[in-house]
């Protein structure tokens, strides 16, 4: 009987963890924007979550500002070598997470202190090294 358990249960342990491509989405925006870039986490899981490619689309002035993923660690870095660093903690509420295929868009709010700061929409493709944040927009509450 033993030997009949054993393979059952490897097989129900590794459908338990088995991710939706939802959740496979949120855990990467969780991990590389979230935890990564808004709560101090580390550049290697920013940029694992992040394509290369990446841009986020700034509205300034009636145009569109690009800032690439590649600017925006180097900002980080600074900062967090000049020590200007917030220790309040950033919480996110996804709001919506479509996944069609190999293409997803996520509406996230994030708090602060309860107060909302951001409604990001970001929007990702599926690589064969799996989720990557390709693009942002944002609207920054008054």
């Amino acid at each position: 009987m033993k030997v009949l358990i054993y393979p059952v249960l490897v097989f129900l342990s590794a459908a338990a963890l088995a991710q939706t491509p939802e959740e496979a989405v949120q855990q990467v925006v969780t991990n590389a924007y979230v935890q990564g870039i808004h709560n101090n986490g580390l550049v290697a899981d920013i940029r694992a979550g992040f394509h290369p490619t990446f841009a986020m689309l700034r509205l300034s002035d009636n145009t569109v500002k690009p800032y690439t993923i590649d600017e925006w660690i180097t900002a980080i870095e600074k900062n967090r070598a000049e020590g200007k660093t917030s220790s309040v903690r950033t919480e996110a509420k996804f709001v919506r997470v479509s996944v069609n295929g190999t293409a997803a868009s996520v509406e996230l709010e994030l708090y602060r202190e309860g107060k909302r700061i951001f409604t990001d929409y970001l929007q990702l493709y599926q690589f064969t090294e799996g989720w990557r944040i390709v693009s942002k927009s944002f609207y920054r509450h008054p």
